[in-house]
């Protein structure tokens, strides 16, 4: 007998290492080292349909987690039956479909376990993908052989996983207790049908999320959507409105339809996967994931969207990449056309990008061609990926959101809305990133390049050097569904198609929701070496620090969000201060000089001005405890309730600039939070007077007032725009004109004072508190389009004028009475 099981156990090894010579394996799914396996109880196998291959994969694949084997388990009979079956069985050579079956051997599971009320089995559902991705519409035999379903027999079986084994992908999912189903007064047979039936709908939840739809054929898809009605009525507009044939305006829409599409291909993914494998190799030190289970888990039976900031053109591979090694659908990208250049436009096409235009509000037949694509895509159930901020962040920090494709989902879901909708935000933090220098080159004033095939191969340069890590974090979902009934509780029973799917309320609720997205992504934001040193450095006279004081620094910016986190889902770096410096001095972003007492870390204008942007990719997660701050590094005395008065005037104002998560109604807990974090801290002292700073000469006050200034800028310019508008009087400049000349000003000012951040003078921010300004009616617009204002806006000047230093003040008000145009 045991010469009977040593043979069996010695085929089985060769059968693996004969399968494993042609098969290169992948574990995708949850991360089976957290599933918590009783090494008392038998552990069984779920697969989709029967395979002595898929057995072997699994066998080996558990061995390596340290699990019991399976054949082990066959071979010790520790169960009274096989330790795999199948949830359907096969019904032909070359049927795809299986027919669900309830296996004789999980019977005998469920036998076993009523003999003994001590019992349990831990039942396992496991998936192996031969290949998983669709391949290119013409390659039809290595799509016939993917293993996305139930195939045919063994010789077909056999073929998939000749051609598409060496990119195998297993997933676990979490173990099923079968004990925990088990009702004493149901027999086995009932048992083991209830367990089918659940695993079978886990099986359609892990295909939806690992395989995504069945690709279409990319040429009838596109051939369809100029015979959708929307489209027709479109194209009846075209003809009418410029004169041309219903024909031509039918190949316009066609010409459109295909300018737009992707064209997935496998190949090609596969090709960029090795590519970018390299890449990050070459050029990163990895690439760190965080809150992937949430976006596993809501994938199972929902539609992603997924809405990234957008800071660097690697964004788009990189998220792609990050799904792919972790097995799941890849998504449908938005891009601009800007990017549909030779080369690489084709192969991001058929990487999943598809490409619009950056305007089409004047071309009503593209516009209606490309709602169709995108109708068409979230019908089908495909995952999406698009930008909300619409172009790459040149500063750092999140940008005002652009809800146009946003209100296009929000059409589409209002066409059908049968599969739920999730937007999952996502932060990619960069310790550097690719488009520094033109970023650099463009806020102080260069113009924008346009994207072309020599900038590209200019990029390759960068492979010399090194960009740190990338951290990518998956935020908190955002459900449509539940968004909708928050804000328009009735949306559900509305009928939508008189209307063309875009009802009064669309644009209100598409805005609240675009700021929603805007606020989950700050929330998701991480923070690296790299932000740190510049939240530090940036704060000191001259960019200038002595290296155990910016270490002291870089550290009580960790500990301070470590003790009051600015959200769940913060990451934090590992490590200290020291190791930090070293880490950031390799990367070149910083200046040492050598001095007995003690070495100076500094920068020059260029690092300054290059730091900037890595603050403001986390300046928000200290904006609050920045701006109580403020009100105390010039020696002020505040009470508790004169800290909450102030905070209220001002925090508004930093929330629609920086996307803040703390409401109104919850403003006031966390200014006590953050207040006691500060004198625990030492960097405040609380007596019956109130809250005072610690004494000027202390390594407390150093650290309070640099983390004042990190939005003592923000104040100044807000101080710059209300003072203009006093000054010039109530009615004298509209929206545009006080626009331009607080720019002007700023730039004044930031000459005069070497402020090296560049969005001090950036426009958009002008425009964002001018707009801010408006609807807190501090200002209101009279009917030749000028800005009222009265005493609020003075009351206003007041509380910024006591926080902000006395110098810059009065410069600020000396070029409003001396240097200003009128």
């Amino acid at each position: 007998m045991q010469f009977i099981q040593s043979l069996r156990r010695t085929l089985y090894r060769w059968q693996q290492k004969i399968l494993y010579s042609v098969v290169k394996t992948r574990v995708i799914g949850p991360d089976a080292s957290e599933f918590k396996i009783s090494p008392d109880q038998p552990v069984v196998y779920a697969l989709l349909s029967p395979s002595h291959a898929e057995q072997l994969v699994i066998d080996k694949e558990v061995t390596q987690f340290g699990w019991t084997s399976p054949n082990e388990e066959r071979l010790s009979r520790r169960l009274s039956a096989k330790p795999f079956f199948s949830l359907y069985k096969r019904t032909g050579i070359f049927r795809r479909k299986g027919s669900p079956t309830v296996a004789k051997q999980l019977v005998k599971h469920a036998s076993w376990l009523a003999e003994d009320e001590q019992r349990d089995i831990q039942i396992i559902p496991v998936r192996v993908f031969w290949g998983k991705a669709p391949d290119k519409e013409g390659s039809f035999l290595k799509i016939w052989l993917q293993n996305s379903g139930a195939l045919g027999g063994r010789l077909v079986t056999l073929m998939a996983i000749l051609l598409n084994g060496r990119n195998t992908f297993v997933h676990f999912s979490t173990p099923l207790s079968l004990r925990e189903l088990y009702e004493a007064d149901k027999s086995p047979e009932v048992l083991a049908r209830k367990v089918s039936r659940i695993l079978r709908v886990h099986n359609r939840q892990v295909s939806a999320s690992v395989l995504g739809p069945d690709l279409s054929h990319r040429r009838t898809l596109v051939h369809n959507i100029p015979r959708k009605p929307m489209v027709l009525k479109a194209i009846q507009q075209e003809v009418e409105s410029k004169g041309i044939s219903k024909a031509k305006a039918q190949q316009q829409a066609l010409k459109y339809a295909d300018e737009i599409a992707s064209n997935i291909s496998y190949t090609n993914i596969r090709f960029l996967y090795v590519l970018l494998t390299w890449v990050w190799n070459k050029i990163y030190n990895g690439v760190n994931l965080h809150n992937i289970e949430t976006l596993k888990e809501v994938s199972k039976d929902n539609e992603i969207i997924y809405v990234p900031c957008h800071r660097s053109h690697i964004d788009y591979l990189l998220l792609s990449y990050v799904l792919y090694v972790q097995g799941l659908q890849l998504p449908q990208i938005a891009a601009g056309i800007n990017l549909n250049m030779p080369v690489v436009g084709p192969i991001l096409r058929r990487g999943g990008a598809f490409f619009m235009r950056r305007t089409f509000r004047d071309n009503p037949l593209y516009a209606a061609v490309f709602d169709e694509y995108l109708h068409t895509i979230f019908a089908n159930g495909y995952a999406t990926e698009y930008f909300v901020e619409g172009g790459r962040s040149r500063t750092g920090r999140t940008l005002n959101p652009k809800a146009g494709m946003l209100a296009m989902t929000l059409r589409s879901y209002l066409r059908d809305s049968k599969k739920p909708i999730i937007f999952m935000p996502v932060y990619t933090g960069y310790e550097k990133v690719f488009e520094a220098n033109s970023y650099l080159g463009e806020l102080r004033g260069k113009k924008k390049k346009k994207e072309n095939i020599f900038g590209l191969l200019g990029t390759l340069r960068s492979f010399k050097k090194s960009f740190g890590k990338v951290h990518v974090t998956f935020g908190n979902p955002i459900h449509l569904n539940d968004f909708l009934d928050q804000e328009k509780p009735d949306w559900q029973q509305q009928d939508y198609q008189t209307c063309n799917f875009r009802p009064d309320w669309a644009p209100a609720v598409v805005n609240k929701l675009a700021l929603k997205v805007a606020t989950e992504i700050n929330n998701a934001a991480s923070v690296n070496p790299i932000n740190l040193l510049a939240l530090s450095i940036l704060s000191a006279p001259r960019q200038a620090m002595d290296e155990q004081t910016l270490i002291r620094q870089m550290e009580s910016y960790r500990d301070l969000l470590q003790q009051t986190p600015y959200s769940q889902i913060t990451a934090l770096p590992e490590g200290d201060g020291s190791q930090w410096l070293n880490y950031a001095e390799a990367m070149g972003v910083f200046s040492r000089s050598k001095h007995p007492m003690g070495d100076l870390i500094q920068t020059d204008d260029r690092q300054a001005v290059t730091l900037t942007y890595y603050r403001n990719n986390v300046l928000h997660l200290f904006a609050l405890p920045s701006l109580i701050a403020c009100l105390f590094v010039n020696n002020q005395r505040y009470t508790r309730p004169q800290v909450h008065q102030n905070i209220q005037q001002l925090y508004s104002f930093l929330q629609a600039e920086l996307f803040l998560h703390w409401q109104a109604d919850e403003l006031d807990s966390d200014i006590d939070r953050w207040l006691d974090a500060l004198v625990e801290k030492g960097y405040l002292f609380e007596n019956d007077q109130g809250f005072h700073a610690t004494p000027t000469t202390s390594n407390e006050f150093a650290m309070l007032r640099g983390l004042a200034d990190n939005v003592m800028q923000t104040l100044e310019r807000y101080f710059l725009t209300v003072s203009l508008l006093i000054r010039r009087g109530s009615g004298s400049l509209n929206a545009k004109e006080t626009e331009e000349q607080s720019t002007l000003l700023a730039q004044r000012i930031s000459l005069l004072y070497g402020i090296n951040a560049p969005e001090f003078f950036d426009k958009s921010l002008f425009r964002t508190l001018i707009q801010h300004l408006q609807q807190r009616e501090l200002l209101t617009r009279a009917e030749d389009d000028s800005l009222l204002h009265g005493e609020e806006l003075k009351n206003l000047s007041a509380v910024l004028e006591v926080i902000l230093d006395g110098a810059l003040r009065q410069s600020i008000l000396r070029s409003l009475e001396n240097e200003l145009p009128e």
